[in-house]
């Protein structure tokens, strides 16, 4: 099921150009993709409420899984649905804006199964904290 060019460019600018997880705006990374929220092999389909706009890496992590562990409780918890919730009330930015902080238990186990605060993006983050760039100031 291909997606359409015209619901691609909606997807893209209702997320402001930038990862709707991890924030990482498209201008630092150059390409970011449209993902299904719910994979089509969980039932999911192309409804433009079902996409979101992501960077490579964390699509790549998330791949179909729709849950992951929240480190701080062990329990299963839903991923950070782009479209039901608000990614202020989940997450903030660490006062040096390298970390992404998990504020509930959803926040936690995105962060933990999209690897968000991996050794990668903490090193690119210095360098967009460096030049201006990150983090973004308008999260929601």
């Amino acid at each position: 099921m291909s997606i359409p060019q015209q619901i691609r460019d909606e997807v893209r600018k209702r997320a402001r150009r930038r990862c709707e997880y991890c924030q990482t705006q498209e201008r630092i990374v150059i390409y970011l993709e449209v993902e299904h929220i719910v994979p089509i092999s969980k039932g999911g389909d192309n409804a433009l409420e079902n996409l979101a706009y992501t960077c490579r890496l964390c699509n790549s992590y998330k791949h179909d899984h729709q849950s992951g562990k929240d480190p701080k409780t062990g329990r299963e918890e839903p991923l950070f649905h782009p479209r039901q919730m608000r990614w202020h009330e989940h997450f903030q930015w660490s006062g040096d804006g390298l970390l992404l902080l998990g504020l509930t238990p959803t926040g936690r186990a995105t962060i933990e199964r999209l690897q968000i605060n991996r050794e990668l993006h903490i090193l690119s983050r210095q360098l967009w904290v460096a030049s201006g760039w990150h983090p973004p100031q308008d999260t929601d």
